[in-house]
């Protein structure tokens, strides 16, 4: 059983991978209001010194907690990564928008 943590827990900690790779950070976490669910958890990826850096919004159910760690892993390769569905802090998309939404969850979904 996952412990019970607040968001002020895990906005901003470290993402990984299972291969220790630094992925970014927690930037945010987005909430399904009508079920009370965490729907995404928005990953800062990339860039140097704030700059140049991508969000992508992951399916929450992607990322397991390393609470001894005080991080979050999330299993996909880096290169895979990069090439996710993005955008910058300037331009968050509607997370209600299900296009944005099934764009998402099949990106991230398990490869058979």
């Amino acid at each position: 059983m996952q412990p019970v943590l607040s968001s002020s827990s895990l906005i901003g900690d470290s993402v990984v991978n299972p291969q220790g790779e630094s992925l970014g950070k927690l930037e945010d976490i987005m909430i399904d209001m009508s079920s009370g669910r965490i729907e995404y958890g928005v990953l800062n990826f990339g860039g140097v010194l704030g700059m140049g850096n991508k969000l992508f919004a992951v399916p929450f159910d992607q990322f397991t907690a390393d609470t001894g760690k005080e991080r979050l892993v999330l299993n996909i390769d880096k290169e895979r990564l990069k090439d996710a569905p993005g955008f910058d802090k300037d331009n968050w998309p509607n997370f209600a928008d299900q296009s944005f939404r099934q764009e998402v969850s099949s990106y991230y979904s398990p490869r058979i």
